[in-house]
């Protein structure tokens, strides 16, 4: 059975300078409909007008306000949309004292007042609710009929249109509650003109309260009437979800359309970014021109590309100076005002943004602030990203300079790469690989992780590559090799992993693998028969310890059987606590590859890889795969199915 003495009403209010007055009237004629005596309805009229205002002023959005009689209690809910942002708690500023106007009381009336009172943050918002006694008085009508009107008159002199009160209809369900609360707005008043108020509601008629105080169109003399509301109060909302949007932006091209997106058209009509570079004599591009109405940003661009902005030197970084208006206005829209500022951070300026809004004498001081506290975010993140796009080229340059070029191609042997460094834009190093030639139709490869990653690890492997090829070249077998590179890496207090190999031709078809095999995860042989067994015995790690003498082993591989060397990054690929290869995950994976080329063997293990755990790797991803061909065949040694990322 529903309780005959709870009563709610319900509404949602825009993020405008209007509706702490539309909750106050919205409060009053509810508790007047329900009872309540005069003392604790002007405290709940009251208190529901300072949250809301806390609400619109500090979050900037929407706000559901919500009233509920409960027993001998009033309870009012109000909600916005902005979790992050805090709710007003300051006193108020003191203006003969130089504080400026006053902002409100915030929540020290409700503390005041109110028996209890709280805040509830959610993901998607936070509500700040309050609780009044009811105290001794007339209760709500029981059995009130289903969509019977409650009217009162409004707490703000001129009522409607033509004098009379306006109305608040409060239809209810049949079991007696409250369901939905509709207002009229009524016309006239100090705070607005009568043009941009909808006229009152005939008696019964239900309306919707957020479409009737939607913003209306406002013109020029309107907007210079209004003054800082003509900005609206989301300020501080604005810059901060500018910033997180700007923050994670790695090319500044991006980062001018979206400057562009985001002040137009809610304080421009139109807005344009140029972009320059200190470190080039290039002349600052037109990188961006956005307009609030498509059709004109070329003619737009047109005009601004004969006039960039002559933002003088001496102007302050970061100021925003007024500019004439560019060119022939009639192309793109009435005449107005325009206002440049400088991209400027840590005394270096990365371009100019221009903004303008028409029908307007000069630009409003609230919009001036903003576009200067907006342009430094868009320095920083145009700053921000350039630095990204260097060192993510740099890291690129550095990568095609630590691996093998072009195609491999064996004679009797087909290969195939995988390659994928872990992170984007990530530093080269870590994990490398490399074929070469020898001479006698022999061949060298190397598969090698340097333990860390980054600048420090790219040295290593700038070392490993030539010092491997140098001495294969100055005739020295695979396990010379080995013991000379262990020195040298000794060197650079930093440890090395790798399988080095050799391959020779036999006379009969295949070929003759000889390798080491120091701290790296086991090179594996997948037979015709499809035994899997691993082609080498593990070694200790190179740059461990100075004198140490490394064995080599050699397997045959005849026609069809496959070799398989990968890196620790898909051995160690992780599920929870699982890695790939517990349970000699690696070794089941070659298992299945029966009758595949090259290519598709080295396909199908990459993905069993990726399959395994959920999201990108975290390590590097290397492998090799190396399949004996029959020595007459005329098909390519290097199968077009290699795959190699970077």
């Amino acid at each position: 059975m529903p309780d005959p003495d709870s009563f709610t009403a319900e509404v949602v209010l825009p993020g405008e300078t209007t509706s702490p007055w539309a909750a106050r009237t919205f409060v009053g004629r509810a508790v007047r409909a329900w009872g309540m005596p005069d003392a604790p309805s002007a405290d709940a009229v009251l208190l529901a007008s300072e949250l809301v205002t806390n609400a619109v002023v500090h979050a900037g959005t929407g706000v559901r306000l919500e009233c509920r009689h409960e027993g001998e209690a009033l309870v009012v809910e109000v909600e916005d949309r902005h979790p992050t942002r805090a709710v007003e708690t300051r006193a108020p500023a003191d203006p003969e004292a130089g504080g400026g106007s006053v902002p409100g009381f915030g929540l020290r009336l409700v503390a005041a007042l109110a028996e209890e009172w709280g805040v509830s943050y959610r993901r998607s918002g936070k509500t700040v609710w309050f609780r009044l006694p009811w105290q001794p008085g007339e209760a709500p009508e029981e059995g009130m009929p289903a969509g019977r009107a409650a009217e009162q008159p409004a707490d703000r002199p001129g009522g409607g249109a033509d004098g009379a009160p306006a109305t608040l209809t409060l239809p209810r369900q049949a079991d007696g509650t409250v369901d939905r609360a509709d207002a009229a707005r009524p016309a006239g008043g100090p705070d607005r003109p009568d043009s941009d108020v909808a006229a009152p509601a005939s008696p019964g008629q239900e309306l919707n309260l957020t479409g009737r105080l939607a913003p209306s169109s406002l013109r020029p003399a309107q907007c210079a009437q209004w003054g800082p509301d003509w900005v609206n109060h989301g300020i501080l909302s604005f810059l901060a979800e500018a910033s997180d949007l700007l923050a994670g932006q790695t090319d500044e091209d991006r980062v001018a359309s979206l400057a562009g997106q985001l002040l137009v058209p809610r304080f421009a009509d139109w807005c344009a970014v140029w972009l320059a570079d200190a470190d080039t004599p290039a002349p600052p591009r037109l990188a961006r021109v956005w307009h609030s109405q498509e059709d004109r940003m070329d003619e737009l661009r047109a005009e601004l590309e004969k006039s960039p902005p002559a933002l003088s030197k001496r102007t302050l970084s970061g100021q925003a100076v007024p500019l004439p208006w560019p060119g022939q206005a009639s192309a793109y829209g009435p005449g107005g005002a325009a206002a440049g500022c400088r991209l400027a951070v840590g005394g270096r300026t990365v371009g100019s943004l221009v903004i303008g809004r028409a029908g307007l004498v000069r630009l409003p001081d609230e919009v001036i602030g903003i576009v200067e506290d907006f342009a430094r975010r868009v320095a920083l993140a145009v700053l921000s990203a350039r630095r990204y796009t260097r060192q993510a080229t740099i890291s690129r340059v550095l990568q095609r300079g630590l691996l093998p070029t072009g195609d491999v191609a064996i004679p009797g042997v087909a290969t195939s790469v995988v390659y994928e460094p872990a992170g984007e834009g990530s530093w080269a190093g870590g994990d490398f690989y490399d074929f070469f030639e020898v001479g006698d139709g022999r061949w060298r490869f190397a598969l090698g992780d340097v333990c860390g990653n980054g600048p420090e690890a790219a040295v290593v492997t700038g070392l490993a590559r030539p010092v491997l090829r140098l001495l294969a070249r100055e005739g020295y077998d695979v396990r010379q090799v080995m013991d000379r590179l262990n020195r040298e890496v000794g060197e650079q207090t930093r440890f090395l992993s790798l399988v080095y190999g050799e391959l020779a031709p036999l006379p009969d078809g295949g070929v003759e693998c000889t390798l080491v095999c120091a701290g790296h995860p086991l090179p594996l042989v997948r037979t015709l028969s499809g035994e899997v067994r691993a082609a080498a015995e593990p070694q200790l790690l190179l740059g461990v310890v100075e004198d140490v003498g490394y064995e080599s082993q050699s397997v045959v591989l005849r026609p069809g059987e496959t070799l398989l060397c990968v890196t620790d990054g898909v051995t160690e690929r992780r599920s929870g606590a699982r890695q790939f290869d517990d349970g000699d995950g690696l070794s089941a994976a070659l298992a299945g590859c029966g009758g595949l080329s090259a290519g598709a063997t080295a396909e199908r293990v990459r993905r069993a890889v990726h399959d395994f755990g959920d999201g990108a790797p975290v390590d590097d991803l290397a492998m090799l795969v190396l399949q004996a061909r029959e020595r007459q065949t005329c098909e390519p040694a290097h199968e077009p199915q290699a795959r190699e990322e970077g």
